[in-house]
């Protein structure tokens, strides 16, 4: 596994592209530097790999209802949060609830298959 800081190419063309390019590089490692050293003031220990592998547990998901009258309910929301995620959202003060339930009803357009 690359460490955080792993060079890679990059492919823009344009200077200020490239330059962009490394602003978000810069400010991404800034954001995983205050991630570490907030858990580790916390008294939590741990690498951003290891934050970042707990955090892909925490998964949003939508969920499809179709309706007799041709309409489909879809609600898109978080799953609850397992006790590791939720002990590193609480120790970096961020809400348990990442998202809140969003509710669209569509028309769904009808296929035959003959």
């Amino acid at each position: 596994m690359k460490s955080p800081l792993a060079e890679r190419p990059i492919f823009h063309h344009l200077e200020h592209r490239a330059d962009t390019h490394i602003f978000l590089c810069v400010l991404a490692y800034h954001l995983v530097v205050a991630i570490e050293k907030t858990l580790r003031d916390g008294g939590l220990w741990t690498s951003w790999a290891t934050v970042r592998q707990t955090l892909r547990k925490h998964q949003v998901g939508t969920i499809v209802l179709p309706a007799q009258n041709g309409w489909t309910l879809r609600i898109r929301r978080d799953a609850r949060p397992n006790p590791h995620v939720a002990d590193l959202y609480d120790r970096l003060g961020v809400p348990r609830r990442i998202l809140a339930p969003v509710k669209t009803w569509a028309r769904e357009a009808h296929t035959h298959s003959d």
